[in-house]
């Protein structure tokens, strides 16, 4: 059904595989359209109450793939830059419970789609970076605001400007995530998780995720973060930007 995604549906859960595993799962403009789409595809599923958002392979994912990005000339570029912040809003807007299943790295734009999750359990190994503005680029897709929402604003401030890495045990006392487990418990944590949500009456479920969504949305301000695509284009065309991108890149590259 999808070129860049699994998809499964069994009894009350689903699961939803990033699929790219020799990229490391990075998020392609078809892998972001497609999670858009894979969203809307369980809301008409009702018999779906849970579901499972995980990565193929060695990596939950290594962000955006600038790779794949349009070019600054191209008449759709601001409809490019704009579709991660649809998709995390699809994936936040589910009507099933989401659970993000994290190992290896999680990072950037990565770190957006598990934090429009509403639940998140990641291995022991794990590690999370947010590189973007080494790359010249802001934080976008909704990202500050969901992280302000899950984890406060001085330590998104710190995480964001400093883009030094993080593992598992810091993002969970900082609130991040759920739950911390050994590498190989890691898809049985997540599969009881899930099961357990979905043992449970539908309706107050829904309720309780619309409820905290409506709470939180009045606090952060998700809803705002519309011109997000418009900060990322500007990166993209700074100058000093384009240097501190490609010293990056070429860093990276010598790894």
């Amino acid at each position: 059904m999808f070129k860049t995604l699994e998809i499964e549906r069994v009894d009350g859960l689903g699961y939803l595989w990033l699929n790219r595993p020799n990229r490391l799962n990075a998020l392609s403009l078809e892998m972001l359209n497609d999670l858009s789409e894979a969203a809307r595809w369980f809301d008409k599923h009702e018999s779906v109450r849970a579901v499972i958002v995980g990565g193929r392979g060695r990596a939950f994912s290594a962000g955006a793939d600038l790779a794949g990005f349009p070019a600054l000339s191209d008449g759709d570029l601001r409809v490019a830059a704009d579709a991660g912040r649809v998709m995390a809003d699809a994936i936040e807007g589910m009507r099933a419970i989401t659970i993000a299943q994290i190992q290896g790295w999680c990072v950037g734009g990565g770190l957006v789609l598990a934090a429009a999750c509403d639940l998140r359990i990641a291995s022991d190994t794990t590690k999370f970076s947010i590189p973007e503005i080494d790359l010249g680029i802001p934080l976008a897709w909704g990202g500050i605001a969901r992280l302000v929402r899950e984890i406060g604003p001085a330590l998104t401030k710190e995480l964001v400007m400093t883009c030094r890495e993080f593992g598992a045990n810091e993002a969970k006392l900082s609130g991040f995530l759920n739950r911390v487990v050994a590498e190989q418990e890691l898809d049985s944590a997540v599969e009881l998780l899930a099961t357990k949500i979905a043992e449970k009456p539908a309706r107050p479920i829904q309720s309780t995720k619309a409820h905290v969504n409506a709470v939180t949305a009045q606090m952060v301000g998700v809803v705002n973060s519309w011109s997000d695509a418009d900060g990322l284009i500007g990166g993209l065309l700074d100058a000093e930007c384009q240097i501190a991108r490609e010293a990056y890149v070429k860093a990276r590259t010598k790894k």
